[in-house]
């Protein structure tokens, strides 16, 4: 199937359901009911707040937003009363903001809240009805339906929507009714067609939430982390800082291992009365630097100690890498000490290191040099690293086939890894494409590996 070009970075936003739910009684409670006024509401602050210019630009729509019963030309409506204007209305309140609007359908019976779902019949009707509205994204839910109306519907939206002419990003939950691994889950035909996909349980407001769906996620990296890159992400769910569930160590270390998945950042909270210090963490320029790197490789945990103390990497564009510190600890701050070179850094390189929460930049950093971070109960610590000096080294390097995603380290490092052709998603021709950008040479090539001559130099900065 052909890619829609969207979503080139993980996409960024607000999203209705893990703050709001399924509250439709606007009568008791007119100020957080699922009405037309939250969305306008919510659109006003991203534009006003400082965070559209940050990336922040979907307003996305979750569930319990329509009518209870299709209308008379068996179209999907917005319930009348909780959404007078219409959601046409709504998408051009938005747009008008420079911001773009997302909703949700289910391919089903019934959509999750009891609301009319998508049948297989219906699904080229209803994506003719979003693109009219003018929606910028779908999220289409899985509840009463089967693994075969799965697998026939969520193909046969992609096409729907590409046929609609409208440019609208393509959220699945496809894989989190398949259990989110293979083999009833091929990431290879998603990402094909899903801009981003559900691949496990829904957020809630807590501690023990997050940690299941990081346990998760790493646990099966091996497999996940392949399947992601430009056009089509793994997504862990909500951002829920800002809520009541996270303490302020706590939304750190979300919104620090979100961004080393390369998850999409879709916060769920009341930006209305949202407090500084949530505030300050998710709209911090370089976490969000990171997460959008233009490279999308998806991190992984590189170290998991005795101490409880676990260490990620995320490999970035220009040489740059990200690392996150993470404690599972419940007693005190604790002193993890290190190097990069035990975290599989090259030998006798140097980097600059930036603190992404606390700003302050170290200088020279050498790959052999011993290292100590506190880390604080539940909390990260986090940087970014950008090398200010690379040994020279002329050599052949062969690139084969593996189950990791390239550590493309950088514009001057060789690739060093291919993913897995069947279960991940890049492919010979992207990694010749990066081969060139570094004014490398092939030197040979078959289907499963490259051979590549060149200079392994860095330019100085």
């Amino acid at each position: 199937m052909e890619s829609n070009g969207l979503a080139r970075t993980p996409p960024m936003g607000w999203m209705s359901w893990e703050r709001f739910r399924c509250d439709v009684d606007c009568q008791a409670d007119p100020r957080n009911c699922i009405s037309e006024q939250l969305f306008f509401e919510m659109a006003d602050r991203l534009a006003e707040d400082g965070w559209r210019e940050l990336g922040y630009e979907y307003i996305n729509i979750d569930d319990c937003w329509s009518a209870k019963q299709r209308d008379a030309a068996g179209q999907l409506a917005p319930d009348p009363k909780r959404f007078p204007s219409g959601i046409k209305a709504l998408a051009d309140y938005v747009h008008a903001r420079g911001l773009k609007l997302g909703i949700y359908g289910d391919l089903g019976v019934f959509t999750c809240g009891g609301y009319p779902g998508t049948m297989l019949e219906q699904v080229k009707q209803d994506a003719q009805t979003f693109a009219a509205w003018g929606v910028d994204m779908l999220k289409l839910d899985g509840c009463y339906s089967s693994a075969e109306e799965q697998a026939k519907g969520y193909p046969e939206m992609a096409r729907a929507l590409n046929a609609t002419g409208r440019p609208i990003v393509y959220s699945c939950s496809w894989p989190a009714y398949q259990g989110g691994l293979p083999p009833k889950v091929n990431y290879t035909i998603l990402a094909e067609i899903c801009n981003l996909w559900r691949n496990y349980d829904d957020i809630q407001d807590s501690w023990e939430s997050v940690l299941s769906i990081v346990d998760w996620f790493f646990t099966n990296q091996d497999v996940l982390q392949p399947a992601a890159g430009p056009g089509h992400w793994n997504d862990p769910d909500m951002l829920i800082i800002g809520n009541f569930g996270l303490s302020y160590e706590q939304s750190h270390s979300q919104m620090a291992l979100w961004t080393v998945m390369a998850a999409p950042l879709l916060m769920s909270t009341d930006l209305r009365t949202i407090s500084p210090s949530a505030k300050e963490i998710l709209q911090n320029r370089l976490m969000i630097q990171i997460n959008q790197d233009p490279l999308g490789i998806q991190g992984h945990r590189i170290a998991k100690e005795k101490s409880h103390i676990e260490v990620f990497l995320r490999p970035l564009s220009q040489a740059a890498s990200a690392l996150v510190f993470f404690s599972r600890r419940t007693d005190m701050p604790f002193r993890y000490t290190t190097s990069l070179a035990k975290l599989h850094f090259p030998e006798d390189a140097v980097y600059e290191v930036q603190d992404v929460y606390v700003g302050k930049v170290v200088g020279a950093l050498k790959t052999a040099d011993n290292f100590t971070v506190i880390i604080n109960p539940s909390g990260v610590v986090m940087w970014y690293l950008r090398p200010v000096a690379f040994p020279a080294s002329s050599r052949s390097t062969l690139l084969e086939a593996s189950t990791m995603h390239p550590s493309l380290v950088s514009d001057t490092v060789i690739i060093t890894q291919l993913p897995n052709l069947e279960s991940g998603r890049m492919d010979i021709p992207w990694a010749v494409e990066q081969v060139h950008r570094h004014s490398l040479e092939v030197v040979h090539r078959d289907k499963s590996r490259l051979v590549v001559e060149g200079q392994r130099s860095l330019p100085a900065q």
